[in-house]
């Protein structure tokens, strides 16, 4: 049995170019289908988010519409209600990324949340560089690698730069209606930040393996993204 650390966003908004803030969260299923990988693999499991807060959850991600229907939304409903992690975060500030021991992977989830705070959180930042310096294997999936502008250095370079990766396109980002709204766009800055962007078909499942980097376009990669976590822990 492994140790697995879920990181969460702990935003419950995203502030537009406008100065809006849309309400968000973290996007159900890529927490939940992950989060049953991980336990049906007989894995320990631990979710830290920034200041420990209990994560909020963006509604839209329930939705019947995002979900393909209303018992697909019902049972996404039911396994996040059954994740009692959620309730009693760690606080990410917390988490020593000099703790190798601590545990054998890291995955981050994504929603638009991890644009408003992990985006520029200095603690998430230096976990993400210290677990990809390990060598053991970190996952991230949609709007989760957001988090990765967090790990550059005052001269902007990061560790990740050169690496092959993927997350939520500009091209699935027009689709929600968002493109034209947001300050910045996560393609745009990850390929500002040097990573080896890897776009797949909209919405559709689509996972980058780089070594021990892991990464999933949107919501529908979030349990192949998993299952390849998994197989990069075992080897």
């Amino acid at each position: 049995m492994s140790k697995i650390l879920i990181v969460v966003t702990g935003a419950d908004h995203w502030t537009l170019a406008d100065g809006t803030k849309h309400p968000t969260g973290f996007w159900a299923e890529e927490l939940t289908a992950p989060y049953a990988i991980f336990r049906a693999a007989g894995h320990e499991i631990a979710i830290a988010t920034p200041a420990g807060v209990v994560p909020p959850l963006d509604a839209a991600s329930l939705s019947p519409e995002v979900n393909g229907g209303q018992e697909n939304a019902d049972r996404i409903a039911a396994e996040l209600a059954a994740v009692g992690e959620l309730n009693h975060p760690k606080r990410l500030e917390d988490i020593d990324p000099a703790d190798t021991d601590a545990y054998d992977a890291v995955f981050y989830t994504g929603g638009h949340g991890p644009m408003e705070d992990l985006a520029t959180h200095a603690a998430s930042g230096r976990l993400l560089n210290a677990v990809l310096a390990s060598g053991k294997p970190l996952g991230i999936v949609c709007h989760g690698p957001a988090a990765l502008l967090a790990t550059a250095a005052q001269d902007g370079t990061s560790p990740f730069a050169g690496y092959r990766a993927t997350g939520f396109t500009n091209v699935e980002e027009t689709h929600a209606g968002f493109a034209e709204r947001a300050e910045w766009l996560l393609q745009d800055r990850l390929v500002q930040l040097g990573i080896d962007f890897q776009e797949g078909e909209a919405f559709a499942p689509h996972v980058v393996v780089d070594r021990n980097f892991v990464t999933g376009q949107n919501p529908a990669s979030s349990a192949p993204a998993a299952e390849a976590l998994l197989r990069v822990l075992a080897h």
